[in-house]
């Protein structure tokens, strides 16, 4: 009986559209908005044009960028799409457009990598299986047939239980010894903000960097659940206003906090968005018209819902499988919704070695490399083992040689530790391949090292 209950609350009983609606016309804006600003910060300059190179996602390898002109036309379809998208205009073919756009941008370059852009891919993909546009949008004013007042609870709950689950995770990583005992990265980060007036004093002080870990792994691991509550609702979300402009700005995060600002409003209660849409012409409907998804649609959506959120339980977990600290190793790190937990920095000497004559030669990364990829490959080794290919394959075509040796020296400093070896110095890189498996070729993190000490008195002093 209480079983039935909970399935008709959670899943099968009707509700209001209202909320769904808010959600995909701040999302589409929003987007719209972000693909614009990207393409006039020149961005697309930097990140797709200037490289000669571009590290791959692993089995991605095929995706490649479209040169200056086609990134622009990628981006315009972008924007284009997350309009038509807001606007309720031929949605589910802006969906579809989005969501392959948006998802083929982002897998050009793995040093463009956000979680919040891979939070977009996520919701992007939703989106095409959700009856947004039925009610206040293009398409249901041109085919009234199409609107309707209502749909399955399931609807509004999958979005919910995605974005809790964001949540839950970026708390669950916060609990690590850097993060609730030596207040890193935010030990480091927030003095550097000292110069600021008003808030600057304060930011130095040692204390606060802790007060700001602890609250920030709390914030992250009971917020969805105090937005669930109707009671704490309102102060829960101005929690999550204060949070996350707070974060946007001392740290440079971009949409992120606006994503999250936007999309939280999800938990508000239809009556809410109903009076939110009110503003600009949204009018409810008088006779309930209850969206039921087609038998078929209903067969798949079952399993596949089911299949989809095991995976987004489980995959964030998956650095479990592999030994040694993650935050030193990253692998199981991507796509696991870890926020800002790292303060990484690396140098990385490549070598390339003539097996026949024994000479070594020391490869000036500046060649292919821009700055943003030479830091941020520094200190990722799937990046560093994808480089020591490319070289292998650049110094054999450029110096007509059968086969090449491929060594790094790199050192890597993590959260304000002192910088330490990263990857064997002695092991031909170009003879590794890339894969799921424990990459053996990584020195262990010297986890019994002394720790500098992090005061709670004010060091300036």
């Amino acid at each position: 009986m209480q079983t039935n209950i909970l399935y008709r609350k959670l899943i099968a009983e009707p509700r209001r559209i209202a909320p769904l609606i808010t959600f995909r016309i701040l999302f589409g804006g929003l987007m719209m908005v972000g693909a614009l600003r990207f393409m006039l910060s020149g961005w697309v300059e930097r990140l797709y044009v200037e490289p000669k190179f571009f590290f791959k996602f692993y089995g991605f390898e095929w995706v490649e960028a479209l040169g200056r002109g086609g990134m622009y036309g990628l981006y315009c379809l972008i924007a284009a799409s997350a309009a038509m998208i807001m606007l309720g205009w031929f949605y589910r073919q802006a969906a579809v457009v989005f969501f392959l756009a948006f998802t083929y941008s982002e897998l050009i370059g793995l040093t463009n990598y956000l979680n919040h852009y891979y939070l977009v891919c996520l919701l992007a993909f939703m989106l095409i299986f959700l009856p947004a546009h039925r009610r206040f949008s293009i398409d249901a004013w041109r085919s009234p047939e199409l609107s309707v007042t209502h749909v399955p609870a399931w609807v509004i709950h999958i979005i919910l239980l995605q974005l809790g689950l964001v949540y839950f995770f970026a708390g669950f990583a916060k609990l690590n010894p850097d993060w609730l005992f030596r207040a890193m990265p935010l030990a480091v980060w927030l003095p550097t903000k000292a110069h600021w007036p008003i808030l600057g004093p304060w930011l130095e002080l040692p204390w606060l960097a802790f007060a700001f870990s602890w609250a920030g792994a709390a914030y992250d691991l009971t917020i969805p659940f105090w937005l669930l509550w109707r009671r704490s609702r309102p102060v829960a979300y101005l929690a999550v206003l204060v949070f996350h402009l707070l974060t946007r700005l001392l740290f440079n995060i971009g949409l992120f906090p606006f994503i999250m600002i936007f999309n939280t409003l999800i938990f508000f209660p239809p009556a809410f968005h109903e009076k939110l849409l009110g503003q600009i012409g949204y009018r409810p409907g008088k006779h309930p018209i209850v969206y039921a998804f087609p038998s078929l649609a209903r067969s798949v959506l079952r399993p596949a819902l089911f299949l989809y959120f095991c995976f987004q339980l489980l995959f964030p977990l998956r650095y479990l499988c592999y030994p040694g600290n993650v935050l030193w190793t990253e692998q199981g790190y991507r796509f696991s919704w870890r926020v800002m937990l790292l303060e990484k920095a690396g140098q990385a000497t490549f070598y390339v070695h003539d097996p026949e004559s024994g000479h070594k030669a020391e490869v000036d990364n500046s060649r292919y490399l821009t700055d943003y990829q030479e830091k941020q490959m520094a200190f990722q080794p799937d990046m560093i083992l994808q480089y020591a290919h490319f070289l292998e394959k650049e110094y054999c075509r450029e110096y007509n040689l059968d086969s090449v040796k491929v060594t790094v020296d790199c050192f890597v400093a993590l959260n304000g530790r002192p910088s330490r070896r990263f990857i064997n110095p002695n092991i031909d890189l170009a003879q590794l391949e890339d894969g799921l498996a424990h990459k053996s070729w990584i020195l262990p993190h010297p986890e019994n090292e002394h720790l500098p000490a992090v005061s709670f008195s004010n060091q300036n002093q």
